[in-house]
């Protein structure tokens, strides 16, 4: 199953400033889903295309990022940017067992979405050596930082989680070898 996502808006109605200052952890959100249109401008705003390049700054354009999402009662996506789609990775519902492998945070389950920012080094470090693991990090906070804000701007709340067992998020995602899990961010309507 693949989702059709919608164009990104270029025009918001919060100010970057408003959205800087608004941004705040949020751990506890209403039983809500949240609009197909604002979980495409998420994904957009932290991973999307604008021409050949994303909308996040890229040690030599090496682009190591990729987004998965797991949406509450849906299952879990891969974000392909390059179509704009989500692809359907599993059906289901693995917010549970992804808070679980997130040290039982169980807002992680409360949320009815959760970004996980992934990483393969080896598109970075292949180039740049050791040094491009640094990179990969800047670039995930870059990331982080975009989807964050885009949020705030939608009327949404959020928190960037790193307190997890890698391989047990590597499992419940079923993640390829090379890709690594670096970045959760459970999003949704604030309570």
């Amino acid at each position: 199953m693949e989702i059709k996502l919608t164009e990104p808006k270029l025009k918001g109605i919060r100010s970057l400033e408003e959205c800087i200052f608004e941004r705040q952890s949020v751990r506890s959100f209403k039983d809500k889903d949240i609009e197909i249109e604002k979980i495409s401008q998420i994904l957009w705003a932290g991973q999307g295309k604008k021409g050949g390049k994303k909308t996040v700054p890229s040690a030599g354009g090496t682009y190591p990022l990729e987004l998965y999402v797991v949406i509450k009662r849906k299952g879990l996506f891969h974000y392909d940017s390059e179509r704009n789609l989500l692809k359907c990775v599993r059906e289901g519902d693995f917010g549970k067992d992804l808070a679980k492998a997130s040290l039982n945070q169980r807002f992680i389950h409360e949320a009815p979405l959760n970004v996980i920012i992934c990483a393969d080094f080896d598109r970075t470090c292949n180039y740049y050596g050791k040094r491009g693991e640094r990179y990969v990090y800047i670039e995930i906070g870059h990331c982080a930082q975009n989807i964050e804000l885009e949020a705030v701007a939608l009327g949404l709340g959020s928190v960037p989680i790193g307190a997890f067992y890698d391989d047990e998020v590597k499992k419940v995602l079923d993640l390829p070898k090379n890709i690594d899990p670096i970045y959760i961010i459970p999003i949704g309507y604030k309570k």
